[in-house]
């Protein structure tokens, strides 16, 4: 029995690796090319290591355009929608799961509804409601509506707070304290990995939206990382270098964040699975 266990562990762990290097292939390609010239990438045999590293890729490509305007605009845009994704979803999960009001979970039924809409369908009206606002080429389109919740974000945190037990809150009302002080005092500071997760969620679909600053915005001045990739790769589509250069770059900060936030994301995501 120990030896058919060990080779069954050994044939999973074999797959496993195997899927995972076939799934990082991709950005080992990206990286090793971003230091490479353009003859170098796609010679054959290919060269798996770069000789000689060329680092002045990174130093060109990020000084071609402005990439640190880019930076800047997509980092306030990015740092808005967190703060605002955590305030939002967090408030209104612990309306639904701790709070008793009418029409609670007709509400909710409405959210999850809400969960079904693609985003090509609401984005013409939503447009032309920012249109009539004339809030166009700013950042609001792309920042506000996150401060008034996400469906899934909020789900998600109400699946982890059903799982808290109503004790504590029927004790802290015995001792006086009122929905804000439960909330902030109790379930926020038990609900650190869903919320790590909304935030790993919220960092990376803003840092890489392309759609939403491509529709709203119009200034190069105000261009976010995804736009500024792409007007790049319009300028140097033959450049594949510094094409890599600036990819990996632009890519970077979400794989260290995901990176250092792994463990709450997989805590977190099989927490919110406890009860429904």
């Amino acid at each position: 029995m120990k030896r058919s266990r060990r080779i069954s562990q050994i044939i999973v762990y074999s797959v496993l690796v195997v899927g995972a290097a076939f799934c990082l292939l991709p950005l080992f390609w990206l990286v090793r090319s971003s230091m490479m010239n353009s003859l170098q990438i796609f010679e054959m045999p290919p060269k798996w290591i770069p000789s000689p590293f060329r680092l002045q890729n990174y130093v060109e490509a990020l000084t071609t355009i402005d990439f640190v305007r880019f930076f800047r605009n997509t980092l306030i845009i990015t740092l808005s929608c967190l703060f605002g994704a955590l305030f939002s979803s967090s408030i209104g999960a612990y309306s639904y799961a701790r709070l008793d009001w009418p029409g609670r979970k007709l509400f909710f039924s409405l959210l999850l509804a809400s969960m079904m809409l693609p985003g090509a369908v609401t984005l013409i009206p939503t447009f032309i409601g920012w249109r009539f606002a004339d809030l166009i080429n700013t950042y609001v389109p792309l920042i506000l509506p996150v401060w008034f919740g996400s469906a899934f974000d909020i789900f998600l945190l109400r699946q982890f707070y059903s799982t808290i037990p109503k004790d504590m809150d029927e004790a802290a009302y015995v001792d006086g304290a009122g929905p804000w002080t439960i909330f902030s005092r109790i379930i926020i500071p038990l609900s650190r990995p869903p919320l790590i997760v909304i935030g790993l969620f919220s960092f990376m679909n803003s840092w890489n939206d392309f759609m939403g600053p491509l529709v709203y915005l119009n200034e190069e001045r105000k261009f976010t990382l995804a736009l500024g990739l792409q007007m790049f790769q319009s300028l140097h589509s033959a450049q594949w270098h510094l094409l890599m250069a600036a990819s990996t770059v632009v890519i970077l900060p979400v794989i260290v964040v995901f990176f250092i936030g792994q463990r709450y994301f997989i805590e977190g995501i099989t927490l919110t699975g406890i009860k429904g």
